[in-house]
């Protein structure tokens, strides 16, 4: 990378989403150099994490026998915490343990690594190290970036901003504003390890097969958010996190939930004995369809979670990342052919993500955060009336089955009146 040189395009930040548009540039035949500010892709991202296998195989056929990979998810677990019990819901199926697998715990530090040499292998350049500190601009248009020293700037057709949740370089295009937080959820991970028979005895699976589980209420304190445990080979990813806004309102502290969360007695025995081998914290964007920036400027595209990309409620974010990175690229490709960089070019990316899941996806589900966050007690005190009655129904103490209904019902009517009403319909509104 010579400086002076122009390249077709610029990518910054060598996550999924900037190394797949590097990737599908370079197999297009442009010039493009990736920008990651850490020692190698991966060093200073998190991710949960779970790698869907579909999307993944559009976008890199049989990346499944290259690519490393932890452990086929087999079972989804649903659970809710209450101070002292566990509620909850379970789906496993044979059909996920067979190839095609539907889904993989996948840990990002060495995916990512493997991820951009495939970028690296079609033709782009990747260099860690580099931090890119602004943009240059000339007559109102971005045409590259700087490092911030006087050798340390790169000129090229199109800027790809894959900078994570919080794009300092997004905001200085003017693309979106500082994200407020309601718009950002805060998560606290550490990476245990425990030998494999051991995961596989205590989350009852299959030799090399694995397991997800998203657990709600009292692993946040009853904040809107969720903890996590993923199944790898020889370790668990164990997390959890909230709304960065209801972090700050109840003064709570995401390293302090998630001690508490691995505390539960519900929890703990998952993780007895294992050690944490890595801790990290991270900003997930949760903006969502409703709060979207402009994706597209002058000389400039944005992709991933720099543009908002995650679906929490389906636990999708680097998918749809991944499809960015390939809309931006096939926009710029097109760009090229016309030789115009400008946004009304560029607008075709917009257009490639309206005819796709990403935005369709993010539609769908547009009202459910604010639905949620506008009601604090669906994560309180349902859990805890359903843990009351799941007990009453299961204790057998000497009173009839038919006084235990009336307790039950009782207890449902110790709820606001017209609350569970309200909600149910709320909850439908929020989803159509």
């Amino acid at each position: 990378m010579a400086d002076g040189d122009r390249m077709d395009a610029i990518v910054v930040g060598a996550g999924p989403a900037g190394v797949t548009a590097a990737r599908e540039l370079a197999g297009a035949g442009l010039a493009v150099v990736v920008l990651e500010r850490g020692p190698y892709p991966g060093a200073k991202n998190v991710w949960g994490g779970i790698l869907y296998h579909r999307p993944t195989e559009d976008l890199l056929p049989g990346y499944a026998d290259q690519a490393p990979l932890e452990r086929p998810i087999i079972e989804q677990r649903y659970q809710v915490l209450t101070d002292d019990a566990l509620l909850g819901v379970t789906y496993r199926s044979q059909r996920f343990a067979e190839p095609p697998h539907n889904a993989y715990s996948v840990l990002r530090a060495e995916f990512d690594r493997w991820h951009a040499g495939t970028a690296e292998a079609a033709g782009a350049e990747v260099y860690p190290e580099f931090t890119v500190t602004d943009l240059l601009w000339e007559d109102g248009r971005v045409v590259g970036v700087t490092t911030g020293d006087p050798e340390g700037e790169l000129y090229a057709n199109v800027v790809v901003l894959a900078d994570g949740a919080n794009s300092l370089l997004a905001q200085k295009v003017g693309l979106h504003r500082e994200w407020a937080p309601l718009e950002q959820a805060l998560i606290a991970k550490e990476l245990i390890a425990l030998p494999p028979g051991t995961i596989e005895d205590r989350f009852n699976l299959p030799t090399g097969m694995g397991s997800a589980l998203e657990i709600f209420g009292e692993s946040t304190w009853g904040l809107l958010g969720y903890g996590f445990i993923y199944t790898n080979k020889e370790s668990l990813s164990v997390g959890t996190g909230a709304l960065l806004h209801d972090l700050i309102d109840s003064g709570r502290n995401v390293n302090d939930m998630l001690d508490r969360f691995k505390r539960h007695p519900a929890i703990a025995p998952l993780l007895a004995g294992g050690e944490t081998v890595e801790y990290s914290a991270h900003l997930i964007p949760e903006g969502g369809y409703n709060r979207m920036p402009q994706v597209y400027a002058d000389g400039v595209v944005v992709v991933g979670d720099a543009a908002g990309f995650v679906n929490p409620l389906n636990r999708e974010g680097v998918n749809l990342a991944m499809l960015s990175g390939k809309f931006a690229a096939q926009a710029i490709a097109e760009a090229t052919e016309r030789d115009d960089f400008s946004a009304a070019s560029l607008a075709r990316y917009r257009e490639l993500l309206d005819e796709s899941i990403v935005i369709q996806d993010l539609y769908k589900i547009r009202n459910v955060t604010d639905f949620a966050h506008a009601r604090p007690h669906l994560l309180r005190d349902y859990p805890a009336l359903a843990s009351d009655m799941a007990r009453e129904y299961l204790s057998v103490d000497g009173l009839s089955k038919k006084e235990k209904q009336r307790k039950m019902a009782r207890m449902a009517r110790g709820l606001p009146k017209g609350r569970l009403l309200r909600d149910a319909v709320g909850a439908l509104r929020a989803l159509t």
